[in-house]
C-alpha cells in the first residue's frame, strides 16, 4: 500500500511540476498561484528588509523553508535508519542465501534461493523497496514553487551580491554548488542501509553534475539557493543521522 500512495504522489508531482513549468512564467495558472506566487511576496519582502539585498532574501527563505520541512526529512530519516536496523539483523541469513546464489548455476536452483531471499523479507517484515519516499515527494512543489520565484524575478536578476551578479552565470558559485550537492550526496548514504548503499552511490554523481551543467548556464542566484539549500541539507542529515543512530529503538518501526 505504502509503494501504491509513493507512486500515486510522484505521478501527481510530476504533473503539477509539468504543469507549472508552462504556466509560471506568465504568472498564471494553479501551480503559480499556491506554490509560487507566495514565494514572489517573500522574495519582496526580505528583498526590503534586508535593504535590498536579494541575495540575503534567497538565503534567509532557504533557511525558513529547509526549517519548515525538517520534521518531514527528519521522518524520512527515521524510515531509512528502521530499515537499517531490520536488515542488520536479517543480514547473516541474506549473506548465506546470497553465497548459495552465487555458487549455483541451476536456473531453477536461483529461482528457489530467490523465493527464500523474499521469504525471509517477509519474515522481518522489511521492504527494501520502501526507503521513506513520500516526504521528499511531499516538498517537491514548495521547494520548485521558490526555485521559479527566483528564476523569473526581475528584481534578483538586476542585483549584486558579494562578489557577483545574481542575474549572470559565476562559474565559483557553479563550483561551490556542485562541491556542496557532491558533499551531500555522500552525506545522505550514512542512513542508508548497506545493501542499498551500491545502488545508489550513482547518485552521488548525477545531482552534482545536473546542478553544475544547469548553473553554468543560469543566473547565480540558482547556485546560491542550492548551495544554501544544500548546506542545510548535510545539517539536518548530520541531525537525523546522530539522533536515530544513538536511539535505534525510536526507528525500529519505522520501516
Amino acid at each position: 500500500m505504502k509503494k501504491k500512495w509513493s507512486l500515486a504522489a510522484l505521478l501527481v508531482a510530476t504533473v503539477v511540476f509539468l504543469g507549472g513549468c508552462s504556466g509560471v512564467e506568465n504568472k498564471e495558472g494553479t501551480f503559480y498561484s499556491i506554490f509560487v506566487r507566495p514565494f514572489d511576496w517573500a522574495l519582496d519582502y526580505f528583498g526590503t528588509l534586508f535593504n535590498g539585498s536579494y541575495g540575503l532574501a534567497i538565503i534567509a527563505i532557504t533557511i525558513i523553508i529547509r526549517l519548515v520541512l525538517m520534521p518531514l526529512m527528519l521522518r524520512n530519516y527515521k524510515a531509512q535508519q528502521g530499515m537499517k536496523v531490520k536488515m542488520d539483523k536479517l543480514k547473516p541469513e541474506m549473506d548465506d542465501i546470497q553465497k548459495r546464489l552465487k555458487e549455483t548455476k541451476s536456473k531453477e536452483d536461483q529461482m528457489a534461493l530467490q523465493q527464500e531471499m523474499m521469504g525471509l523479507y517477509r519474515k522481518h517484515n522489511v521492504n527494501p523497496l520502501n526507503m521513506g519516499c513520500l516526504p521528499i515527494l511531499l516538498q517537491m512543489p514548495i521547494i520548485m514553487g521558490l526555485y521559479f520565484a527566483i528564476l523569473y524575478s526581475e528584481e534578483v536578476k538586476t542585483h549584486e551580491f558579494i562578489w557577483f551578479s545574481l542575474g549572470t552565470p559565476d562559474i565559483a558559485m557553479t563550483l561551490i554548488a556542485g562541491v556542496v550537492y557532491f558533499l551531500q550526496a555522500k552525506v545522505s548514504l550514512w542512513t542508508v542501509p548497506e545493501q542499498q548503499k551500491q545502488q545508489m552511490k550513482i547518485m552521488i554523481w548525477i545531482s552534482p553534475i545536473m546542478i553544475m551543467l544547469i548553473s553554468f548556464t543560469s543566473m547565480a542566484a540558482l547556485p546560491l539557493y542550492w548551495a544554501v539549500g544544500g548546506v542545510l541539507l548535510i545539517i539536518q542529515t548530520y541531525i537525523g543521522r546522530k539522533f536515530y543512530s544513538e536511539h535505534p529503538e525510536k526507528a525500529a518501526d519505522a520501516a
